[in-house]
């Protein structure tokens, strides 16, 4: 009897260990819905539209609001001075000069563009953080944290595919 009930509590532990590795790792490739129908953008799209427009990733993470995985974004690694914008509506978002190695995965900056971004609150996985949304489109770019560098003390931690990115001209 205590063997066989070990065996069920270990197998029940196991199954909730993977249980929750799998539903983490399901909300961060296929999270939740977009911003509330209740906020009005100037770039409005179907949901039939916006998947023409946007590719699969682009999709996953700027309409269902969820997350690339770590490094493998060519702008994590963008050092050209330029403009980075919302890939969804092409709204420019942040400047180069505020970009930095946050060591993440993901670019970082320091600040916003003035007026281009927006943010609310996200409670998923049991925490309370600031998720940054598309001033225009209402995109999920991403969150910001507070343990950025100076002068501002903010890491606005993007998802390099829900941005493009501009050289300044020479």
């Amino acid at each position: 009897m205590q063997g066989r009930r070990r065996f069920l509590v270990s197998g029940g532990s196991a199954a909730a260990a993977l249980f929750a590795l799998t539903r983490w790792r399901g909300l961060a490739a296929a999270p939740t819905a977009a911003a509330p129908a209740t906020e009005a953008f100037t770039v409005v799209h179907t949901d039939a539209e916006w998947r023409r427009v946007l590719t699969p990733a682009q999709y996953m993470v700027l309409r269902q609001e969820g997350t690339e995985r770590p490094y493998t974004s060519p702008l994590n690694d963008e050092h050209r001075a330029g403009t980075f914008a919302c890939a969804g509506c092409r709204l420019d978002a942040f400047a180069s000069r505020t970009k930095f190695d946050s060591h993440t995965g993901w670019p970082s900056f320091w600040a916003p563009l003035d007026h281009a971004v927006t943010t609310r609150e996200d409670r998923s996985f049991g925490m309370s953080r600031s998720e940054v949304h598309c001033v225009r489109c209402g995109g999920h770019l991403g969150h910001v944290f507070d343990d950025g560098p100076r002068p501002t003390g903010l890491r606005y931690c993007m998802n390099g595919v829900a941005l493009t990115f501009t050289p300044a001209a020479t």
